[in-house]
């Protein structure tokens, strides 16, 4: 490994940032005889996370099966698995209405973003065909198909297999069948391939692509995506496909770690943050991202202010995502292939949140503008207004860039 000029007794705090806490253990954890730790957890010990083990008691009046609430410690619930007036099939209105008034988005939701922008600069019209190439939790797609009507179609598409089937439901309860609708498990990055499949030959009046996380991934510790809670170092977006961040870093070598970081998240600590990843998860498995957390943050000098290690850890989080995902070439791919998919005068939004993803679509429409693929292109980066961003804080770090087809 290549040396580093930075001041480090690596051996000494790694062992104490991932030594065990005691933490305190629920009564269902004690009957399996089973207890916690952040180091070197088993996979079942997430399970939690995944499924709702509360007791699953028979009403004889009815003959219906019926779970006891969750339960937790304090007057409110903190854990994500916890929230169950949130995460209800019928959510509580109150809890909700509450939460997206403080600013906060519910467990289980997403709160779409830059909704007025993106209808404004697709103006869906009746009778056309549109694509939404990351459905997410649907909440574009579903303006989008309320311009459609009558008669237009949209196409959406999503890689995750966990999310996907529950979007679905969502908007075929809310009337759009599929005649109206064509959902299909896919990553962006294969839209030029699918149109063909669903025989749409000619292309489509607009595209919207949003690149960002949806909040039911960032929120929920099963998936591993935030540094904020702890849980298996996943990170994928497709579970059932490639990589989880613990076996990519396992596999890493410093020097392509030193530019995931850099691309991926422009960090100024590229190197010593690298080095010790590298070195942590050579001898063990980085499993979850509590431990994660604590091995960046042994990385980080020791006069850091909270804001600066909060920051660090989203941007080295991000980029380690980035490259599990295969992001880059993915939207690079999407991209390239994105004007044989738009019929003549046919519009494009696409959300980013971060300078490595903007600076690809912005290069892609000013090169396409020039070449005449489009005749008309963003004059500069849109973003979310302040009355927006304060009642939704995620909203800060969008930005939309649009184009028209030639």
């Amino acid at each position: 490994m290549p040396a580093c000029d930075w001041p480090f007794d690596s051996a000494a705090r790694i062992a104490r940032l991932l030594m065990p806490s005691n933490q305190s253990v629920n009564r269902s954890e004690i009957a399996r005889g089973r207890k916690k730790g952040l180091a070197q957890p088993q996979a079942e010990e997430f399970s939690h996370l995944m499924t709702d083990d509360e007791p699953t008691n028979h009403d004889p009046a009815e003959g219906q099966p019926f779970r006891r609430r969750q339960r937790y410690r304090g007057t409110h619930p903190r854990n994500f698995n916890e929230k169950y007036k949130e995460l209800s099939a019928s959510p509580d209105p109150e809890t909700i209405a509450k939460l997206i008034d403080s600013g906060k988005t519910p467990a289980g939701q997403h709160r779409p973003i830059l909704v007025t922008e993106t209808l404004e600069l697709l103006a869906p019209q009746p009778g056309e065909r549109g694509a939404d190439v990351t459905l997410g939790h649907g909440g574009h797609s579903e303006r989008l198909l309320t311009g459609l009507q009558p008669g237009g179609q949209l196409l959406a598409l999503d890689v995750d297999a966990l999310q996907l089937p529950l979007t679905e439901e969502r908007l075929r309860g809310l009337g759009f069948g599929t005649e109206t609708l064509t959902i299909r498990r896919c990553n962006f990055a294969g839209l030029a391939g699918m149109l063909p499949q669903i025989g749409w030959h000619e292309g489509v009046d607009f595209v919207l692509a949003d690149l960002g996380l949806s909040s039911m991934q960032i929120d929920n510790p099963a998936r591993g995506f935030s540094y904020k809670y702890d849980g298996p170092l996943d990170m994928r977006m497709n579970p059932e496909r490639g990589l989880s961040a613990r076996d990519w870093l396992k596999r890493c070598r410093f020097e392509k770690l030193v530019r995931v970081l850099i691309d991926g998240s422009d960090e100024p600590l590229a190197e010593q943050i690298a080095a010790v990843l590298v070195e942590v998860s050579s001898r063990d498995p980085i499993n979850t991202t509590g431990q994660l957390r604590l091995t960046i943050e042994s990385a980080l000098p020791e006069d850091i202010t909270e804001a600066g290690r909060r920051s660090t850890l989203a941007r080295v989080f991000q980029a380690i995502r980035i490259a599990v995902n295969e992001e880059f070439s993915a939207l690079d791919t999407f991209l390239r292939c994105l004007p044989e998919c738009l019929l003549p005068g046919g519009r494009v939004a696409i959300l980013s949140f971060h300078s490595g993803e903007d600076r690809r679509v912005k290069h892609h429409f000013r090169d396409g503008f020039r070449s005449g693929v489009y005749r008309e292109i963003a004059p500069d980066i849109i973003r979310p207004t302040g009355q927006e961003i304060r009642a939704n804080s995620r909203a800060a770090s969008a930005k939309m860039r649009w184009a028209i087809r030639s």
